[in-house]
């Protein structure tokens, strides 16, 4: 199978991501699964009048074309003309090459919350009035319609993430080439629910902290990040903390909150990022499917049962408490 990347108006970051994709890396893992890349701007040896001749072949459909995959968002401007980001050397803009290539290909795919929803590139006033495929934030139809399905059936596929995990990416590419991912594999947004169903929260390594509310006041700090550092995690979607990134790491685990990157409009939660809005001095965001009243009952149970350990090691840069030695009966 062929995959086309075409990389939109972004800052390259999901490339980037997806080059640390280990064990294997991304080009061999492709390899074994029979999927190639026909031309990426950031990988290919083509260049100039090379990836030109290319691209127009694929337009015609001399090549067939079973993947697109689009990184960052679609600016329209100005006025819908798409202007503001020309594919140099061709003299048209992206806007212009993407929507002349869906037709041709099997299956869509937007890599990254810009691509997927506008993301950080449609921020603050949008001047370029940047979009994602498929949605504008939350609402479906970006430059293609509300209704839109590929030649092989799905909506665009929306791997989201700012920049999205590698294996999510290799992972929708070879469910694509084995012919799994059918449209129940795909949540309400268009995400994979391979990850789509799964919770930062699980697997946070500041769960024992979260489950006494004993938080973090300072973002050096140990304890949970929810109360006052405006950590979502408990309402973002993602299985960033089962499988970790580059081996070993997560947003949560280097001690930053989620900031549900793989939502829309994630990029203008309307408060500082590292700050939990609050009414009365209750958050807002609760987790997910919870009742307020049982969140607040179990609130105050659990930070009048927080030990001694988990609470003064939560606003501590370090560990200052060990867990205390079990006692074996004689």
């Amino acid at each position: 199978m062929n995959i086309l990347w075409l990389q939109a108006a972004g800052c390259g970051g999901c490339t980037m991501s997806l080059l640390c994709a280990e064990a294997p890396g991304i080009l061999d893992l492709l390899a074994g699964a029979g999927l190639r890349f026909l031309w990426h701007p950031a990988l290919s040896a083509e260049t100039g009048a090379q990836a030109r001749t290319l691209l127009d072949s694929v337009e015609r459909g001399d090549i067939p074309l079973d993947i697109l995959c689009v990184e960052g968002a679609i600016a329209r401007g100005p006025r819908g003309s798409g202007r503001y980001q020309m594919l140099s050397g061709t003299g048209r803009s992206m806007l212009d090459w993407i929507t002349n290539l869906v037709p041709r290909a099997t299956h869509v795919v937007a890599v990254g919350s810009c691509a997927a929803y506008g993301g950080v590139t449609s921020a603050g006033g949008n001047p370029s009035d940047a979009v994602g495929l498929q949605y504008e934030g939350g609402h479906k139809g970006g430059i293609l319609p509300a209704r839109f399905q590929a030649s092989g059936g799905l909506p665009v596929i929306n791997v989201a993430g700012c920049p999205t995990h590698p294996d999510w990416v290799g992972e929708t590419l070879l469910m694509l080439a084995a012919g799994e991912l059918a449209a129940d594999g795909l949540d309400p947004l268009a995400r994979p629910r391979f990850y789509a169903d799964h919770l930062v929260h699980h697997g946070c390594p500041k769960n024992e902290f979260y489950e006494y509310k004993a938080s973090a006041r300072q973002l050096c700090e140990l304890g949970c990040m929810m109360e006052h550092l405006g950590c979502i995690g408990t309402q973002a979607v993602g299985d960033c903390n089962i499988r970790p990134w580059n081996g070993g790491g997560s947003c949560t685990k280097g001690g930053y909150p989620c900031i549900a990157c793989t939502a829309p409009e994630f990029e203008e939660p309307a408060h500082a990022f590292t700050e939990t809005p609050k009414v009365g001095g209750i958050p807002v965001g609760l987790p997910s499917d919870m009742p307020k009243a049982w969140f607040m009952a179990l609130a105050s149970l659990s930070k009048a049962a927080t030990p001694e350990r988990l609470a003064k090691n939560a606003v501590a840069d370090r560990i200052t408490i060990p867990p205390s030695l079990r006692k074996r009966p004689r």
